[in-house]
């Protein structure tokens, strides 16, 4: 199996920050998508001075298409996670049942994004196998319904983050990290924790995030 990052857009108002989506390559299972950027509301876009990109072309710069994406998984459904899953509407969605409940009552502005006529979703409630060697664990903390993903590979345990933490420095300092900067960390913080302590418990060889081009590797 092979982690591929997608440079999906920047934020420009929100410290500048990258995001990104993965590409997991699964010798059987095809290509697995882990979130898909932000979508092309007008009014996101300015208030956020957002760099946005399409999927698509994203996608080719390492020679696939939407198509070849046969499964999706998203971390959490904020709009800068879930902006083009339209996209790949042939796909189902994997997502844990009460993320899909709370943004239902929360994200109304970008409903359509995510909530969109003849989207497949996979519930899910807790962690859970996706593919052979994937896995999705239950992360609360961010959103209540927030979910990392696990890829087991030869050197070890790859994790994608999701928005468990934004950046490499708030992942390895956990709740001592100084969040003055980046409102919107935890919706939970007992929570929030608890998810740091659990990820930082499975030794992972490599944690890639969302909006950190930085990797975690083991010292």
């Amino acid at each position: 199996m092979e982690i591929v990052r997608l440079h999906l857009a920047r934020l420009g108002s929100f410290n500048d920050v990258p995001v990104h989506g993965f590409v997991i390559k699964h010798p059987r299972a095809g290509a697995i998508l882990v979130d898909t950027g932000v979508g092309w509301p007008t009014d996101v876009i300015h208030e956020w001075r957002v760099v946005n990109r399409h999927a698509a072309d994203v996608l080719a710069e390492h020679d696939l298409s939407p198509a070849d994406v046969r499964i999706v998984i998203n971390s959490h459904l904020h709009w800068d996670h879930c902006g083009q899953n339209a996209v790949f509407k042939h796909a189902p969605f994997h997502i844990q049942r009460s993320e899909l409940d709370r943004a239902r009552r929360e994200e109304k502005k970008t409903a359509d994004w995510f909530d969109f006529a003849g989207a497949r979703f996979e519930l899910l409630d807790g962690d859970a196998e996706i593919a052979e060697g994937v896995h999705v664990v239950a992360t609360p903390g961010h959103t209540t319904g927030h979910q990392s993903v696990v890829v087991d590979l030869p050197d070890g345990k790859a994790v994608m983050i999701g928005d468990a933490a934004y950046t490499a420095d708030i992942y390895r300092e956990a709740d001592a990290a100084d969040l003055s900067r980046w409102p919107g960390q935890h919706s939970n913080r007992k929570a929030w924790t608890r998810s740091l302590k659990r990820l930082h418990g499975m030794h992972p060889h490599a944690v890639h995030f969302c909006h950190d081009t930085r990797t975690v590797a083991p010292s």
